[in-house]
């Protein structure tokens, strides 16, 4: 979806435009395909792989950003320090391997494997493979890393590989637009999907009974040289260029207002392939960006450029409920 519908549709969804009216036959349509494609799942008319080690799925019922990635690898710091050995995969959204899964390393190729995937393997610390099939690339890690659980980011829809436990991430501040199902509205399930999951987690103010999920990132990274760092409230002293090509650009924009930092914004699709004159703006200004962009921008960077790395904070009682939820699915 280029930048120009993706506005429109942002627009419909989280503005409450009645144009969604308009598209509310196709959700019914939508809606009784998912109804059905769950309905096959569950009477085993289509297959659905069960792997030999528990499965997480870290997913959402909205389309668009809700923080996944950060909570991705959150969650695998935890499991690493209670003696798990965490795999992690991914759909590579944005790749374009010529054979799949594909092993994603720190120094991976983001336009062949995806951005996301690449942050996972840098920031992770976990064996990371994507795939359109998610179960071939989990099946990969446990062959090769000996992995004893695996963390899919994203895949809440994908019911061809089953799940042990399911964690739905929803948006603090967009919650579920006018709860229409696509294209009338921005959700892939029902909001009642969330009833069946063992966990949800928002990513900002919580209702009771959704675990909080709170962001930090509080330093800047230069892009050509990434032992180079700022603290991003020294980014005050002059404006900026803002670089976003996220699900909701908004949130970043808004993280760097916390900071008090003056920025002009520039919001591109989500997982856009950026060109140097996509970024170079002929003016002395400093650029900052998202990770998510740094890592497809690193060849085509100045000295100008910055990134941003952001990180989940979640509560004690969200790792300990987890864990007890792991040793009961282990328990049987």
């Amino acid at each position: 979806m280029n930048q120009k519908s993706s506005s429109f549709f942002d627009n419909m969804w989280y503005g409450r435009r009645p144009i969604a009216l308009l598209f509310l036959p196709l959700s019914w349509l939508f809606g009784l395909i998912v109804k059905l494609r769950l309905y096959f799942y569950k009477a085993g008319w289509l297959t659905s792989t069960r792997l030999s080690v528990p499965v997480i799925v870290i997913g959402n019922i909205t389309v668009g950003g809700t923080g996944k990635t950060p909570l991705v690898i959150w969650v695998a710091d935890l499991l690493k320090s209670a003696g798990y050995k965490p795999g992690v995969i991914s759909r590579g959204y944005g790749g374009v391997a010529s054979s799949w899964p594909q092993q994603v390393r720190a120094d991976s190729d983001s336009r062949v494997v995806g951005d996301e995937a690449k942050i996972l393997a840098r920031r992770s610390g976990c064996p990371v493979a994507v795939g359109p099939i998610r179960a071939d690339s989990a099946q990969a890690l446990i062959d090769q890393y000996h992995c004893d659980i695996i963390i899919s980011d994203d895949g809440l829809q994908h019911y061809a590989m089953q799940r042990d436990i399911e964690i739905a991430l929803i948006d603090g501040d967009r919650r579920y637009g006018n709860r229409y199902l696509l294209p009338a509205g921005p959700l892939r399930e029902p909001v009642q999907r969330l009833k069946t999951v063992d966990l949800v987690v928002c990513n900002g103010l919580a209702d009771s009974g959704h675990f909080p999920l709170r962001v930090e990132g509080v330093v800047a990274y230069k892009l050509v040289d990434e032992g180079e760092s700022r603290a991003l409230d020294s980014f005050q002293s002059a404006p900026c260029h803002a670089v976003a090509g996220l699900g909701n650009p908004s949130r970043f924009f808004a993280h760097l207002k916390k900071f008090g930092i003056t920025f002009e914004s520039h919001v591109f699709a989500d997982h856009f392939n950026y060109a140097q004159s996509d970024i170079n703006f002929n003016d002395d200004k400093l650029v900052l960006m998202t990770e998510k962009d740094a890592v497809k921008c690193t060849m085509i960077a100045t000295e100008k450029h910055w990134y941003v790395p952001i990180k989940a904070v979640m509560t004690e009682k969200f790792g300990l409920t987890l864990l007890s939820l792991i040793k009961e699915k282990e328990n049987g």
